[in-house]
């Protein structure tokens, strides 16, 4: 009976001790050590052309842009052009070729995936053959209410960025501007309209696209014209094209079929392969790498080695 008292007391001793949350360790884009990485130090598999989805010869992805950013995908690139009703579209080389509707319907639905993920960092990067107005670009973006997450560089910080003033991803978290934007051309550090528009070839440079060679054996910068790589983030290209006859005509679709390949992790032709080039080359691994079919082959394993976890 005594023992049993006594094992009463301590019971009741050991339940009068506070009890203190254990507190879970905050992740940025799904992994705590991104939170104190730098952007710039960061690599991103992108969806390139990410809103063309479906099984035609021009598409290049399988599934749409919110199971794209569901499956991990971070960095979004997509094609515009002012369409016949006059709107900004997104719209694969031509918006007879193939239209994707609307840009603000885009962002709308890139808006809509933040809201519901809070601690996740995004980066788009369109591009502006028409060269359209900055202005028209603002309305599709303020239109969505996307401008609300948007990026803005510190006034006072130099312009462009250097490499070492990107802040971390839990800054960018933390100050609620987790969408980064860059346009191909027509940004303008001065606009009062689309501030966020960061001009990409200020802050980064790109590998060739349009590659019909599976070893991708190189990683030449490509654009900016007779741009230097000291300074600059970097995009490779590493998505495959193959020469189809099409009514007589000679042209470049997406090799959907080599996707697993192309997408491999490692191994000849695969995602690290080039960018082991890149690396060698440039001294740093590169920020994004645009693939087709990110479903295919093993694409976030390759970013995780990349980002050296693995």
């Amino acid at each position: 009976m005594c023992r049993v008292i006594h094992f009463l007391h301590l019971l009741v001793s050991l339940l009068s001790f506070p009890v203190y949350p254990i507190l879970a360790q905050p992740l940025c884009n799904g992994r705590a050590e991104f939170c104190d990485r730098p952007y710039s130090n960061i690599t991103f598999i992108g969806a390139h052309d990410s809103p063309f989805v479906g099984p035609s010869l021009s598409d290049n992805q399988n599934v749409d842009v919110t199971a794209q950013l569901n499956a991990g995908i971070r960095f979004l690139q997509g094609q515009t052009r002012l369409s016949p009703s006059k709107t900004v579209n997104l719209c694969h080389t031509s918006c007879f070729l193939a239209d994707a509707g609307p840009l603000a319907t885009y962002l709308s639905t890139i808006k809509r995936w933040l809201d519901a993920h809070p601690n996740e960092v995004l980066t788009l990067l369109l591009t502006n053959p028409d060269n359209l107005s900055l202005d028209r670009f603002a309305t599709a973006f303020k239109a969505s209410g996307i401008d609300q997450y948007a990026f803005l560089t510190p006034p006072q910080s130099s312009s462009p960025l250097s490499l070492s003033q990107w802040p971390t991803l839990g800054d960018l978290i933390a100050s609620k501007t987790r969408l980064i934007t860059f346009l191909d051309y027509g940004a303008s550090p001065s606009s009062t309209s689309a501030p966020y528009l960061l001009d990409e070839f200020a802050y980064f440079f790109e590998t060739p696209f349009d590659t019909t060679d599976p070893a991708f054996s190189q990683c030449a910068l490509d654009r900016p014209p007779n741009g230097k790589p000291d300074g600059r983030m970097y995009i490779v290209n590493h998505f495959l094209d193959k020469e189809i006859d099409l009514f007589g005509k000679k042209v470049l679709v997406p090799d959907r079929a080599a996707a697993p390949r192309t997408n491999a992790a490692v191994g000849k032709g695969s995602i690290t392969a080039q960018t082991d080039i890149c690396e060698n080359l440039y001294g740093r691994a590169p920020v994004g790498v645009l693939v087709d079919f990110f479903d295919k082959g093993d694409v976030f394993r390759a970013q995780d080695r990349l980002n050296g976890f693995q």
